[in-house]
């Protein structure tokens, strides 16, 4: 090869590679989402029925138009299932990767779901879209830019997580997040939040921060997106001219009583219509099918609508500003793959199973096919009764009764709640502490101020002796749990345990224990820490089931009327519902569910002293050593009374006691 040749040679390779690395800060020209996937998106086999080109649907296209408007930040989408919310993601990641060069983070359920999604859907996308592969260099190859958990092309970078772990939502930053079955996943990330908060941090400081969240909703009152939903800015629903009289109106499910919606005669479905509100007719699917998407369009209850293209009117017809959020709804009657005579013969069946007690195809039907939320009587207390039966007891002082105290501890990434609950015979209970100790838990002060309280003080009884806490049981869930795990083994021998919920599959309040502490060879430490499981659900009926009680006695419980307001709204903080599997567990219907925890954590304590099982010799030696026979000196009226009595003549000999003196508790532990 002569000297012509070889530069020849190097100029082609030189001016390839120039070429495949200058693309990445090329400016191509403007796209939308709507348009970029219909040049370049292809339904792949791996996930779609047919493999073709991709041709959005009319409302699938206002949702991409917003998905591309950088004057929108976050955008809700409550879904039926079968709408192709899967595909308008894929289509979303492709877009911002190759067009727009965004550094963007997917979110599934757990990482179960996400492995699925990568290997199923974004995998298949990335290998059938060839525009992809011009920013992919790593398309095929096994190398740590192409992991299920990241895929890196050029100019940017698109994370894939699972949604259960904290850690998850930490050190990364994005352009773009989604989150995917979004009622699917926990509503508080170890107890560090909901997940769409912790996701909308993760884009809170990009150029064009957008948050995309889509969800088939679940239980009502305890969705995760009917939460984000009522917080928008905006709630659109989509809507279709009448092909017989011109006015816009939804497509709705209706029902039998109501006077539109589907409409059905003699029991069979393939007779279906919808009904229009306006004029009456009875509209065939063929006929919506048919009518232009392009005059389609998704409407709010002002009359500002949204159309296919992405452009906001007011009621007046004039273009607005786009929403900074924006929630949105669809059903599976809007797709042309969904015919309206499945939807009716769903029904049907479901109808059948559910009068004969089983509601779970019913729920599926709503959820899935309504896409509307379930709405299931549920178990819950209300904090205002609780309120109304307070006592005009004082908190940190012990009532006559009581003769033991134990300790509920939550963790918390800024702070211990710990909550005092008082025993007495029966398993009657008196709430006696709520104290909050600020500071971080990997930092040695705030256990310092929560062992002062728990070993130190001393609780003033009414029967003029004291009382401390006999055991203590703390939390070792969220991301200080090595923390709690040294504090308790440090006071092992002073009854502090370290516990951890289990909820859906336990089989009593005390569920079992494991060995947690394990040596620098990775053997369990024969003394090491043990940590002890709590069947939460168990516990919260046992305390749910005592709330019922009215008259105080055994399994009553008392309720000091200095406890604040949040208090016992925490307290009452969950509710027992049925999910779709007709799995019942106990669900927080509020962010903040503290005190209900301690109450669970001392629940336990309970269960592992066997409280319930003690014999009334146990009782009498707790109340003899706790509260010999004196009056109640936290009662005005015996005080009173005393004041009134005239002095005998004849004073009897006094009986010895230990006035003030703490009283050692041997309960034979």
């Amino acid at each position: 090869m002569n000297m012509s040749e070889h530069t020849n040679f190097g100029k082609a390779a030189l001016v390839h590679h120039l070429k495949r690395g200058l693309d990445a800060f090329g400016v191509p020209d403007p796209m939308t989402l709507d348009a970029w996937a219909q040049e370049h998106f292809y339904l792949s086999a791996e996930s779609s029925y047919v493999e073709q080109r991709w041709q959005p649907w009319w409302f699938q296209r206002a949702i991409m138009a917003c998905i591309s408007n950088d004057d929108i930040k976050e955008i809700n989408w409550r879904k039926s299932a079968r709408v192709g919310y899967t595909k308008i993601i894929l289509a979303a990641i492709g877009y911002f990767a190759q067009h727009k060069r965004r550094n963007q983070i997917l979110w599934q359920p757990t990482d179960d779901d996400r492995d699925e999604f990568v290997k199923t859907e974004l995998e298949p996308m990335l290998r059938d879209v060839k525009v992809m592969q011009s920013v992919f260099p790593s398309y095929l190859a096994r190398h740590k830019d192409n992991t299920l958990q990241a895929k890196k092309f050029l100019g940017s970078i698109a994370h894939m997580k699972g949604g259960k772990a904290a850690k998850n939502y930490r050190r990364i930053s994005a352009d773009t997040a989604y989150l995917d079955e979004y009622d699917a996943f926990d509503a508080n990330i170890e107890k560090e939040g909901d997940p769409g908060t912790l996701a909308g941090k993760r884009v809170e400081g990009a150029t064009f921060p957008k948050l995309v969240i889509g969800t088939t909703p679940k239980l009502k009152g305890f969705s995760n997106i009917e939460k984000r939903e009522k917080e928008a800015d905006i709630f659109m629903t989509p809507h279709v001219p009448c092909p017989e009289c011109g006015e816009y109106h939804e497509i709705t499910w209706g029902g039998k009583e109501e006077p539109n919606g589907f409409k059905w005669s003699d029991n069979d479905p393939a007779t279906v219509r919808h009904l229009c509100p306006h004029c009456g007719a009875l509209i065939s699917q063929a006929q919506y099918l048919a009518i232009d998407g392009e005059v389609c369009r998704y409407q709010a209850d002002d009359g500002t609508t949204l159309d296919h293209s992405g452009e906001f009117r007011n009621a007046c017809g004039d273009v607005i500003q786009a929403p900074e959020h924006i929630a949105l709804y669809t059903w599976s009657a809007y797709s042309p793959n969904v015919s309206w005579v499945s939807i009716c013969r769903d029904f049907l069946a479901a109808i059948r199973e559910a009068g004969e007690g089983k509601k779970e195809k019913l729920q599926a039907f709503v959820n899935t096919t309504r896409g509307e939320y379930w709405a299931e009587e549920f178990e819950q207390t209300d904090d205002n009764e609780l309120r109304q039966r307070a006592e005009p007891f004082a908190l940190e002082r012990v009532p006559m009764g009581c003769v033991l105290l134990l300790a509920g501890i939550d963790t918390q990434p800024n702070r211990l709640e710990c909550n005092v609950w008082g025993y007495g015979r029966g398993c009657e209970t008196w709430t006696i502490a709520d104290r909050v100790f600020w500071g971080n838990p990997d930092e040695d002060d705030v256990w310092a101020d929560l062992e002062e309280f728990l070993f130190e003080t001393e609780f003033e009884h009414a029967a003029g002796t004291t009382l401390r806490i006999a055991g203590a049981a703390i939390d070792t869930g969220g991301h200080n749990t090595h923390a709690v795990y040294n504090w308790a083994a440090k006071h092992a021998r002073r009854k502090v345990f370290a516990i951890a919920g289990r909820s859906g599959r336990e089989k009593h309040i005390k569920d079992g224990a494991s060995k947690v502490d394990i040596d620098w060879r990775g053997r369990l430490r024969k003394n090491g820490l043990v940590l002890w499981w709590v069947g939460t659900n168990h516990a919260k009926d046992l305390i749910h089931g005592r709330l019922q009680i009215t008259k105080p006695g055994p399994g009553y419980i008392h309720f000091s009327q200095d406890l604040s307001d949040e208090w016992f709204k925490q307290y009452t903080g969950e509710a027992r519902t049925t999910n779709g599997k007709g799995i019942s567990t106990w669900t927080a219907t509020r962010k903040r569910v503290e005190k209900l925890d301690c109450a669970v954590y001392s629940t336990w304590l309970e269960s592992y002293f066997e409280l319930a099982k003690k014999p009334a010799r146990f009782w009498d030696d707790m109340e003899q050593k706790t509260q010999p026979a004196t009056p109640d000196l936290f009662s005005s009226k015996s005080i009173a009374t005393e004041i009134a009595q005239p002095t005998p003549k004849k004073q009897p000999a006094p009986i010895p006691r230990r006035s003030n003196q703490h009283v050692k508790q041997n309960l034979g532990w």
